[in-house]
């Protein structure tokens, strides 16, 4: 949906209205949530080069990801991935992702914030080219804390909040090799324990469902560098 295309009409049938991009990290993560909880929803995809006017409706920063809680009183909107994923575990507490206990969950919330480390670098090196050192030593941060916890996942047996809010950076790896060509080298010694969880979560059901191969990352932001991004690829 671009500028000037109308409103798209939708079943009025309670369910959630997710407004993403397709190749948008930070929607990718509700994405995840929605379908590890099984939730049933609509996906609106929006051009974030010429935003349609109806998105201030949904997202008052323009912003996506924002969900749409049409069978709520009101019918609110949420915006910022985190928060929308929050409330999507505490919502529908069919496989619940972030930890029961508060410290423990508490702990993952901080380990989140510190990814910001990584988000950064990523915007870094996909604006300037610059950055794979910072990039590097902030994933430096979360090989220890997997050695630490010694589990496969930061959720232990199986993935959780997480490992499915850092995938979409992970899955983004081939970008960076893409841009940055030779200078490019992701040592699988220094971070063997995040290889191996990069290797389990390819084969997870619920990252299958919203996976795109690197070859198709790549197509998308090599067209978003030439200026005339392909947001119709994949949506």
């Amino acid at each position: 949906h671009i500028l000037g295309s109308p409103k798209p009409t939708l079943p009025e049938d309670g369910l959630p209205r997710l407004y993403s991009m397709r190749f948008c990290p930070y929607a990718e993560r509700a994405h995840l949530v929605l379908n590890a909880k099984q939730v049933a929803y609509h996906t609106v995809y929006i051009n974030l080069t010429e935003k349609p006017e109806w998105l201030v409706d949904v997202s008052p920063l323009l912003k996506v990801p924002a969900l749409h809680l049409v069978k709520e009183k009101g019918q609110p909107s949420l915006i910022e991935s985190l928060i929308i994923a929050e409330y999507l575990d505490e919502k529908y507490p069919q496989n619940p992702l972030l930890p029961k206990d508060p410290l423990k969950k508490a702990q993952d919330k901080i380990l989140l914030e510190r990814f910001s480390a990584i988000t950064n670098a990523f915007m870094k090196i996909l604006l300037q080219s610059s950055g794979l050192d910072e990039y590097w030593a902030a994933f430096d941060i979360f090989e220890q804390e997997l050695t630490k916890r010694g589990t496969r996942f930061f959720g232990g047996d199986k993935p959780g909040f997480v490992d499915f809010m850092i995938w979409p950076w992970l899955e983004r790896l081939p970008v960076v090799e893409f841009l940055l060509k030779d200078t490019y080298s992701f040592d699988e010694k220094r971070f063997a324990k995040v290889a191996q969880l990069i290797a389990l979560l390819k084969e997870d059901p619920v990252v299958k469902s919203f996976y795109a191969t690197p070859e198709q990352h790549v197509e998308f932001w090599r067209t978003r560098k030439a200026g005339n991004a392909n947001y119709d690829l994949l949506a």
